[in-house]
């Protein structure tokens, strides 16, 4: 089991976390990670099931694989590409979780106040020069 990194971190090692971060702050990266989520995927099944280009896709998997993020494996003259740390997963829930939480406290915030009614006819008043005659 693993244990909780205990904060202060240093120097070299919050730059270590900002790089990751910014690994997976790429909207196409963390496409990937989903899609791969299911199990391996060849290149072509990623290009399938993204949408992306086959070059986007290479280019996202080169960086996810130098991070260790996903793993691959030939078989034949196909590369399957896999989770290699499934980590990541807790990760992107707390993410969405902090997400949600957000949205749910603007939406209360920023819920529609109910005007004032308008008064009926016959409770109008009538103007100040029709009630002085």
């Amino acid at each position: 089991m693993a244990t909780e990194k205990s904060f202060p971190l240093s120097t070299p090692q919050l730059r270590a976390v900002a790089r990751l971060f910014g690994v997976l702050a790429e909207p196409s990266r963390l496409a990937l990670l989903q899609t791969l989520q299911s199990g391996p995927r060849s290149v072509t099944d990623l290009v399938e099931s993204t949408g992306m280009k086959q070059a986007n896709v290479s280019k996202h998997l080169a960086v996810l694989l130098h991070h260790r993020l996903v793993e691959r494996e030939r078989q034949g003259s196909t590369v399957f590409y896999s989770i290699a740390d499934p980590m990541i997963f807790p990760l992107c829930r707390l993410v969405c979780g902090k997400m949600e939480r957000d949205a749910a406290a603007a939406a209360a915030l920023f819920r529609p106040v109910r005007p004032p009614r308008a008064p009926s006819a016959s409770t109008k008043r009538p103007p100040a020069a029709q009630r002085s005659r």
